[in-house]
């Protein structure tokens, strides 16, 4: 009877030090969404205007409220007849995005196949 305990108290031991031992991400910055009234200032100061909150985790991924991303992308460039560079911000599952398929991605193309899947890579911000 003794052994049985004994095993028993170690088996318990083991699966609360196995529990203890998970660590789920945590949220180590928030980038809260841009207010309406502050996006042309933003646009005007060359700051990012986030559309959309998103996490940096403790893991190294990224979260939105509905999926997670392995990658944090930056994506900069010059359109046609533009004045300035556009930066583009996607969290993504997709290790490369080009500038060409980043300003069509982020609303400018009228080809539904220019778009990602959410799952697959999200824009949430641009300068």
């Amino acid at each position: 009877m003794k052994k049985i305990m004994g095993i028993t108290l170690i088996m318990l031991m083991c699966f609360i030090m196995s529990g203890c031992l998970k660590n789920e991400p945590y949220v180590v910055h928030t980038y809260e969404a841009t207010a309406p009234e502050a996006v042309e200032e933003c646009f005007e100061n060359n700051k990012f205007v986030t559309m959309v909150p998103y996490y940096e985790m403790s893991d190294g991924t990224w979260k939105t409220n509905d999926f997670t991303y392995q990658y944090r992308l930056e994506v900069t460039g010059r359109m046609n007849c533009a004045e300035k560079d556009s930066t583009y911000v996607f969290l993504s599952n997709i290790k490369e995005i080009t500038f060409d398929q980043a300003w069509k991605a982020s609303g400018l193309s009228s080809d539904m196949n220019d778009y990602f899947e959410e799952k697959d890579a999200r824009l949430v911000a641009m300068k």
